[in-house]
């Protein structure tokens, strides 16, 4: 066969040959495996804001814990304008007023990540302790103790200053009268996203805040989620989230040599907690694949 017929085969076949899927295909073929599921993703490369993928992420979910992260922004806010310090000793109790009538609830210790941190009842504590149990370890005494003092209003302002449109903290965790009216903190995968990426591009507070709430999410002690399926020792700031159907994770995540990306993904409806645990895993190993594909050829 001549040369130039060959030439001329070799180009149709190119031409006929299914495109690689996409990023957004890849996710949601398996995201599909998962039936009933309701999972949104979002995805920001910080070097390129051309490359974003955002799926269901304008859906609101219960925040869970990823309602820690903007009260621990809204703390350091706080620091930068004076009115607070991270030295400032904070008087530990476990009575929380409900925001439905005032009336006074507790927390389980039973049902907190840190429960190490109920031995220190009737102490003060340092705020910048509690703001690193509370993101490192979900401390949900340290969160409620916390945001008693920067007030619940303030962060959602705060979040609307970011840019972000809809995500709400109304109150602190087990509030069950809250609960019971559904007046809940809600999330969407966009604004925490926008949350995030406001943080590490220094829009959310000083450049010394910055770096300290960077190095507390780095310091995450809860790794099963987006870093379980990264290359071992690759960086990750993030917050989990987790409640009964409900499993959540936002990250930062830093790849040598690359710009730093957003991931953010938020799942419910999904009864056994190692399905959820497995798929949010099986997407942040795909987003990362692509991540740090090598540049395409001019």
């Amino acid at each position: 066969m001549a040369p130039c017929v060959m030439t001329s085969l070799l180009l149709v076949l190119l031409a006929s040959s299914p495109a690689a899927p996409s990023l957004p295909e890849i996710l949601q073929q398996r995201i599909a495996q998962v039936k009933g599921a309701s999972v949104a993703v979002a995805y920001l490369n910080l070097g390129d804001s051309r490359d974003t993928v955002f799926l269901g992420a304008e859906a609101s979910f219960h925040a869970a814990s990823t309602m820690k992260v903007p009260v621990m922004i809204e703390f350091f806010r706080q620091v930068d304008a004076g009115k607070l310090s991270l030295d400032q000793p904070v008087p530990l109790a476990n009575r929380f007023a409900s925001i439905v009538d005032g009336s006074p609830y507790t927390l389980d210790a039973k049902e907190d990540e840190d429960a190490a941190l109920y031995e220190r009842l009737g102490q003060a504590v340092p705020a910048s302790e509690l703001l690193k149990r509370m993101i490192t370890r979900s401390s949900n005494l340290a969160t409620n103790t916390l945001i008693a003092r920067v007030d619940a209003k303030r962060v959602t302002r705060t979040l609307r200053a970011l840019g972000a449109r809809s995500m709400t903290v109304l109150r602190g965790v087990e509030d069950a009268k809250a609960y019971a009216k559904g007046l809940n903190n809600t999330a969407t995968a966009r604004d925490l996203a926008t949350l995030l990426a406001a943080l590490e591009q220094g829009k959310a507070a000083s450049p010394r805040s910055t770096q300290a709430m960077r190095e507390i999410l780095l310091a995450q002690e809860l790794n099963t989620l987006i870093p379980a399926g990264l290359p071992p020792g690759t960086p990750v700031a993030h917050k989990t989230g987790q409640i009964s159907g409900v499993l959540h994770d936002a990250a930062i995540v830093y790849p040598p040599g690359r710009a730093p990306y957003v991931l953010v993904v938020l799942t419910r409806d999904i009864p056994e907690a190692p399905v959820a645990e497995a798929l949010i895993v099986d997407l942040a190993r795909q987003v990362h694949a692509h991540a740090v594909r090598p540049p395409a050829k001019p």
